[in-house]
């Protein structure tokens, strides 16, 4: 209802019984003796199973979005000196912030403490107050933002899909154009299936597909530009990027830094949901461990795709190197390998979309049950067999409220086919508070960092600088979402 979704960042409710944690995430684990005890974690959930690899698949998943093959393009704006320095910065603060955050799952002691299930639940159990509630709606705004972004994305590669072969039999002058929309509905029917998926710790194998789509389309990218460069028909390249009064003019030239900035910074933002993909591992070894682990694999594998992906694209088109490698078609041919390229994407976007979806169905779905633990149409579960796929668990109140969060979700795509931009906006105000301000805070409280010494005043210089680059960021956000909608034509098909 409208009452219940005005009431979900307002105060906590108080903790949840261990039989209704239980009971939430797994309602027939409730059972008496040893066997019972043998398949929960010392918090009395279903034992957890998540592992480095899972970890490492559910990063590299959340993190390499199609974004890499644009950033040819970020470097145009930057240069080849300012533009690989920030890709190696933001990397560096990306990774070092993530093992702040990840110290921080349990509380007070990062090995022995108490369990915090989400992003909310760790900044209440350091901060309190109503930096909860700022945190709640900078993580799942974001979140929200982020589903809505990806059905537009997935839209814009599967039209690619047919004009490829549209351009491959008509020539590369033809008109090739289709309409958005009926992709964007299949794309959001194929996600109401999926998001019929319990919780976050069943999708380890969506994770690990779309993990591998990623590897396979930045891949197909990286080798057609090297293709091109190696022709030696190659764009003019220069160590500042784009030239004002050939490229750009001076104002353009500011703006689109500003974004470039923006893109690479947010392109390597996961910790909206680290804490969320921390709490599906194993306890044995330490889950803090293992998630510095799986971050550093994560940041440092979409590092050397990020940097051969700009690096090599920028090497190939120069200045004019269009938004995106694949869907802009900076190249034509060989057109089954484009072709397969953004089926990958699409593919990878699929299980994307639910890595990012699955925390916020977890917060709603947690604070019903909290709200009404009493009705059967919110906690009762039905197990449904499925022709070759088993037992299946199915709650009335997951099936009508996830579906109808797709439904509005696509709806809101079609109608606004330039979110993107917006989203770009929601990124830029997401970054700073969900990967800076707050891992910072709670380390410095769990840690105890004495006041105006050398760590703390360093930290808080980190977290000052980058507020400075999300405050530029948001700006350049701001000016493309406006340029977009002066230029949208609704009753034509996006290209």
């Amino acid at each position: 209802s409208c009452h219940l979704l005005s009431s979900l960042f307002m105060s906590p409710s108080p903790p949840p019984t261990m039989k209704s944690l239980d009971t939430l995430h797994n309602p027939s684990a409730v059972e008496s003796g040893n066997a019972a005890v043998k398949n929960v974690d010392d918090d009395g959930r279903e034992k957890r199973t998540g592992t480095f690899l899972t970890a490492s698949a559910h990063i590299i998943t959340a993190v390499i979005g199609s974004g890499v093959l644009s950033l040819a393009w970020a470097l145009a704006q930057l240069g080849w000196v300012a533009g690989t320095m920030i890709l190696v910065i933001f990397a560096i603060i990306t990774y070092y912030t993530s093992t702040l955050l990840a110290d921080c799952y349990r509380a007070p002691d990062p090995i022995t403490g108490t369990r915090n299930y989400t992003y909310m639940g760790v900044v209440r159990a350091y901060l309190g107050g109503k930096k909860v509630q700022l945190c709640g709606l900078a993580q799942y705004g974001n979140l929200v933002g982020v589903s809505i972004g990806y059905t537009i994305t997935a839209s814009i590669s599967l039209v690619a899909i047919g004009k490829a072969n549209c351009f491959h039999g008509k020539g590369h002058g033809a008109k090739c154009t289709a309409s958005n929309y009926p992709y964007m509905g299949a794309f959001g029917g194929l996600q109401i299936l999926l998001s019929q998926i319990p919780n976050f710790h069943k999708l380890s194998f969506l994770s690990i597909i779309a993990a591998v789509m990623s590897f396979s389309y930045a891949s197909i990218g990286i080798g057609l530009a090297i293709a091109k460069v190696a022709s030696g028909k190659v764009g003019k390249t220069t160590l500042t990027g784009t030239v004002i009064g050939v490229d750009v003019s001076a104002s353009d030239k500011v703006w689109k830094a500003f974004q470039a900035v923006g893109d690479i910074a947010f392109s390597y933002a996961y910790t909206t949901i680290l804490i969320e993909i921390q709490d599906t591992l194993r306890s044995s070894p330490p889950e803090n461990k293992v998630m510095k682990k799986a971050s550093l694999i994560g940041v440092s594998t979409t590092t050397v795709f990020y940097l051969l992906c700009g690096c090599i694209g920028y090497a190939a088109f120069g200045n004019i190197a269009p938004g995106d490698f694949l869907t802009d078609f900076g190249f034509y041919e060989p057109f089954w390998l484009v072709i397969f390229a953004n089926v990958c994407i699409a593919v990878h976007l699929v299980g994307a979309y639910q890595v990012y979806v699955q925390p916020f169905f977890q917060f709603v779905e947690s604070k019903c049950n909290k709200k009404w633990p009493e009705s059967n149409f919110i906690n009762k579960e039905y197990s449904l067999k499925i022709p070759l796929l088993g037992k299946f668990r199915v709650n009335h109140f997951r099936l009508v409220w996830r579906t109808n969060y797709v439904i509005l979700t696509t709806f809101i795509a079609m109608i606004f086919p330039f979110f993107n931009s917006i989203l770009g906006l929601l990124g830029a105000l997401a970054f700073w508070p969900l990967t800076v301000y707050f891992p910072v805070a709670m380390h410095i409280a769990q840690t105890k960092v004495k006041k105006y010494s050398g760590r703390w005043l360093a930290l808080h210089l980190l977290v000052l600088v980058c507020l400075i680059v999300s405050a530029l960021a948001a700006v350049g956000s701001i000016v493309g979402l406006i340029n977009n909608v002066k230029k949208y034509k609704p009753f034509e098909s996006i290209d």
